[in-house]
């Protein structure tokens, strides 16, 4: 027999955020992700705290209510406004390869199911793109 709570669900849609496990999966997602960064000679120069702590913490909660759960970020930090706090930063072809090949492996550390995999990357992957703000001349 199902609980009132089990029930009460019945023919809601699952968010990501809950199929993949919530808060701890997207911690491990960032945290594996920041591993990568802190060794990362292109891309740690662009956190300028000594601690990446910091910036570990607003990407986790960016991307627990871009999934679907609590929106501490948005109550915390206002609109995400992605572009504009990332303009200081130069964001080229290179940098944003950096990013995703960082992401990719703690993606895929993760072990989830391949849809939700899926469904994870393909945003992570527009998001990287939709970053860069620095045109190279492709010659």
């Amino acid at each position: 027999m199902n609980s009132a709570a089990e029930s009460d669900r019945q023919g809601e849609a699952v968010t990501l955020f809950e199929a993949v496990g919530g808060e701890p999966t997207f911690r491990k997602l960032v945290d594996e992700f920041y591993v990568g960064v802190a060794a990362d000679p292109l891309l740690r120069p662009m956190y300028p705290e000594e601690d990446l702590g910091p910036a570990a913490d607003r990407l986790t909660l960016f991307l627990i209510q871009y999934w679907g759960g609590p929106n501490t970020y948005s109550a915390q930090r206002g609109h995400p406004r992605l572009r504009m706090r990332h303009a200081p930063f130069r964001i080229g072809a290179a940098e944003r390869d950096a990013w995703l090949r960082h992401m990719r492996h703690a993606v895929d550390r993760l072990d989830l199911p391949p849809a939700l995999a899926t469904a994870l990357w393909d945003y992570l992957e527009r998001a990287a793109y939709f970053m860069v703000n620095v045109m190279e001349d492709p010659s």
